[in-house]
């Protein structure tokens, strides 16, 4: 029954400073936020409506992002407390030692972290999707879009007074194959019809191969090459698909699938896939590392100095993974192997210093 009790007591504490802690980061992530809006919104006079609820819709993504150094302040306030008022050692006295404390903190977090995956990230991307199709009617952008399904790439692009509406079967590094456009005026009525093999679009003036083209007075044209003008290019087409944060789970899996029917790498996505699926075990590390620092710390330090260590061990963890992300992006190891990788570090760095925790 005292156990009970004494884990009720340990649940309620460590929430207490996890909810302070996100509120923290929750104004901080909104008031700097809010900033860009405003400087991103000047030029359009939409007061300050736009700039609000921008800010609203894109936090949540932001805050996903810190959720890992969130649970390891709220680690070291939650044990800074603890020092403090000697309830370490009256715990202690009822059967519960450090290295008990740390895992149930670590299965707590675990949890936390399962929910945070399947429900603040689908909230989180719901939001994020609305954040950007609002931003995206105050760019040039709006008029040009693109999109994958079962069908191939879809792309509909104005330019000079014309209207295309692009389907191709693969995307290739920098050539589409079996290419069809359909060419309409500005009142959408349809010109020609234009088929091609292959299209290199390196650049934004695009090289047709092979091409037959389809008017509709019924005259026909056959062509080895054709260049046409457009708004993309490759590395255009390449950053529509980039915001990942937009997308819940079931919709990056979906789109890992479309991308490998088209011939698109699909390395980023399965990248974001596996960082979602390994966001649980990451909350449970950055946990037992605030944890760790505390107690391995003298009681004499000062707050300000335990949690300064917290932070900076927050930055080094921080380009860690970003070095083996951007392994696995770039395909210099698998995807698979830069995300444990740091995962293994981590835990085996926890591990070490676990060893004594019962000694301090």
């Amino acid at each position: 029954m005292k156990l009970k009790i004494y884990k009720t007591y340990i649940l309620k504490s460590y929430l207490y400073y996890f909810l302070i802690v996100s509120l923290i980061f929750t104004l901080l992530s909104f008031f700097l936020n809010i900033l860009e809006e405003i400087v991103f919104l000047e030029k359009y006079n939409v007061g300050v409506f736009y700039p609000i609820v921008l800010t609203f819709l894109n936090t949540p993504s932001i805050l996903f992002e810190i959720f890992p150094f969130i649970f390891l302040i709220s680690s070291q306030l939650f044990f800074i407390r603890f020092q403090e008022n000697d309830e370490l050692n009256l715990l202690k006295l009822t059967g519960i030692d450090n290295f008990s404390l740390i895992r149930f903190l670590i299965y707590l977090t675990l949890l936390m972290g399962l929910l945070l995956t399947i429900i603040f990230y689908t909230f989180s991307a719901n939001l994020k999707y609305n954040y950007l199709s609002i931003k995206n009617k105050f760019t040039n952008d709006n008029k040009y879009l693109a999109a994958i399904n079962n069908n191939g790439l879809w792309i509909k692009d104005e330019y000079e007074g014309s209207i295309y509406v692009i389907n191709a079967d693969e995307f290739i590094k920098n050539k589409l194959k079996k290419v069809t456009i359909n060419k309409l005026d500005n009142e959408f009525n349809l010109e020609s019809i234009i088929i091609s093999e292959e299209a290199n679009i390196e650049r934004k003036e695009w090289e047709l191969k092979k091409v037959k083209i389809f008017f509709v007075n019924g005259k026909k044209e056959n062509l080895e090459s054709l260049n046409i003008n457009t708004n993309f290019n490759r590395k255009k087409l390449n950053s529509i698909f980039s915001n990942l944060n937009s997308l819940n789970l079931l919709q990056l899996i979906n789109l890992s699938e479309d991308y490998k029917k088209l011939g698109l790498s699909s390395v980023e996505i399965k990248s974001h896939i596996y960082k979602l699926y390994s966001f649980p075990i990451f909350i449970a590390i950055m946990a037992t590392i605030g944890s760790i620092l505390i107690l391995n710390l003298t009681n004499k330090k000062s707050k300000f100095f335990n949690l300064s260590i917290g932070i900076l061990s927050s930055v080094v963890i921080y380009y860690i993974n970003y070095f083996f992300n951007l392994l696995g992006t770039t395909e210099k190891t698998s995807i698979v192997l830069s995300i444990c990788s740091p995962l293994i570090v981590l835990i085996l760095f926890c591990f070490i210093l676990l060893v004594r925790i019962n000694e301090k």
